[in-house]
């Protein structure tokens, strides 16, 4: 349990560093953009992300 943990946590990692590495001009016009938004819609957006995150991960673990 706590590999795939530690699995899911590089891999988290990794592809936030190579966004970072690779666009930073993106992620700033990202920021900014979210900067404007409303809390409340930030937080839809958050939890919106986090409920296809475990969707995502029950899907693989139900079906592979």
């Amino acid at each position: 349990m706590i590999e795939a943990i530690l699995w899911g946590l590089g891999l988290v990692l990794l592809i936030e560093g190579l966004v970072y590495g690779l666009a930073p001009q993106i992620i700033e016009q990202l920021l900014d953009q979210l900067k404007s938004m409303p809390y409340s819609t930030r937080r839809i957006f958050g939890l919106s992300t986090a409920l296809a995150g475990a969707m995502l991960l029950w899907a693989v673990r139900a079906f592979f």
